[in-house]
């Protein structure tokens, strides 16, 4: 993949071989954020039965994860265009290594939820400051890719939660687990700041400093832009949909109303995973050559994201008859819209990609929580209005495809007539 010559993206790019070594060191970081983020429904089980937990406790202690991580996401984006990915990648993840032995500590909920929020907080960064890293140091074509393999790894993480987490479990325990856990991060946190350019660092040029004076402080600037308020519904909804679905919703669905086992729906988790991450290398893959051909992001998304629609539809005519396949066929279908997040960065000045970023980075989590808590309320409304299971499940993703229709069909209204893949801001 081309990382060096002059790019459209301004600043200066990094040599070939540089490009490499640095994304290989936060991919590293990545895959362990996602690791942490999906390790809690593998341990669901174990934990609730050690603490005797509610489900109520449950769901509390797996959003206590994104509300850490949602907490930090403003001033992330503005530590990361002050200070550079480097510096607040290694600070946000010492919090990660001090949550996960909190965790691994707990004698009681308060611990666990207290170690959640904090291993939330910690990996916050871990997609956010390599994306603004690549916004100056890497190619527009090569940001591309280099946004599908971040994904990709952390689709990696999320299969390394299901079923080799419950493989490890009987052997060494939960807690020794998240002592390993700890470990990793560190050891993540010496490989960036070994491998990883400082902002501006000797050898690396710095971004146009007058420039920068000329930015706007805060966040206004972000959210009247009309291109990220062009995505942002697409983020809210179909991005945070996606993740909705991957890391709750397909499990019920499977369960409740395709009559799944428990260990059949984990194994049809499983592939849901390797299926997302087959897609994110596939796209980084073909990427390059799409753009060559004209294919950029608001075309391809413009294209794409009806089939996800569409196969929505599919699983919601065909209720008992769709299983894992059906789900599995939905998130790869969803993948198009990740699309947008390497396309905010390209449409900011540099001085300006990390919070955009992490602003969207907002958006889109705000979407999984909404999605996830929606339509686990519609489904109980419908029940209560007298549906059975399988009819409220398939009212309930009604009205989760109308919030899709509509937040594409926005998208489409507030098109641009050009692609800010192909005339990104310098």
């Amino acid at each position: 993949m081309t990382m060096s010559g002059s790019g459209s993206g301004g600043g200066g790019v990094l040599p070939r071989r540089a490009a490499v070594i640095v994304f290989l060191a936060f991919a590293f970081a990545y895959f362990l954020s996602a690791l942490v983020r999906a390790v809690t429904a593998t341990l669901a089980p174990t934990l609730a039965q050690e603490f005797s937990l509610h489900a109520r406790d449950l769901g509390l202690l797996a959003g206590g994860y994104f509300l850490g991580f949602s907490a930090t996401q403003l001033p992330l984006g503005t530590w990361l265009d002050r200070h550079g990915p480097k510096k607040v990648a290694l600070g946000f993840l010492g919090v990660a290594v001090v949550g996960s032995l909190v965790f691994s500590a707990a004698t009681g909920f308060s611990g666990l939820l207290a170690g959640r929020v904090l291993c939330g907080a910690g990996v916050s960064a871990c997609l956010m400051a390599p994306l603004t890293g690549y916004r100056r140091w890497l190619e527009p074509v090569a940001q591309m890719r280099a946004n599908s393999w971040m994904l990709m790894t952390g689709s990696l993480g999320m299969v390394a939660s299901t079923l080799p987490v419950q493989w490890t479990l009987p052997l060494v325990g939960w807690r020794p687990l998240f002592w390993g856990l700890a470990v990793l991060i560190a050891l993540s946190m010496v490989v960036i700041a070994l491998w990883v350019p400082g902002w501006g660092s000797a050898g690396q040029p710095k971004a146009d400093s007058s420039a920068a004076e000329a930015v706007p402080q805060g966040y206004g600037v972000v959210w009247r832009h009309p291109y990220f308020q062009r995505l942002a519904p697409l983020g809210f909804f179909c991005y945070g949909g996606m993740v909705a679905m991957q890391t709750l919703w397909a499990g019920p669905w499977m369960q409740r109303v395709a009559g799944y086992t428990a260990l059949e729906s984990a194994t049809g988790l499983f592939w849901i995973n390797v299926s997302m991450l087959c897609t994110f290398w596939t796209w980084g893959m073909v990427n390059p050559w799409l753009l060559r051909k004209g294919f950029g992001a608001d075309r391809l998304m413009a294209m794409g994201l009806p089939l996800c629609s569409a196969v929505l539809l599919g699983i919601i005519l065909a209720g008992p008859q769709a299983g894992g396949g059906a789900w599995a066929l939905f998130c790869v279908a969803c993948t198009f819209v990740s699309l947008s997040q390497p396309a905010v960065a390209m449409a900011f000045p540099q001085a300006l990609a990390g919070r955009a970023l992490s602003a969207y980075n907002l958006v889109i989590f705000v979407g999984v929580f909404v999605v996830q808590w929606g339509i686990g309320l519609a489904v109980d409304a419908f029940a209560a209005a007298g549906l059975a299971t399988v009819p409220a499940f398939q009212a309930a993703m009604v009205v989760y495809l109308a919030c899709n229709a509509g937040a594409y069909a926005w998208f489409l209204l507030r098109g641009q007539r050009h692609n800010v893949l192909t005339t990104p801001t310098p």
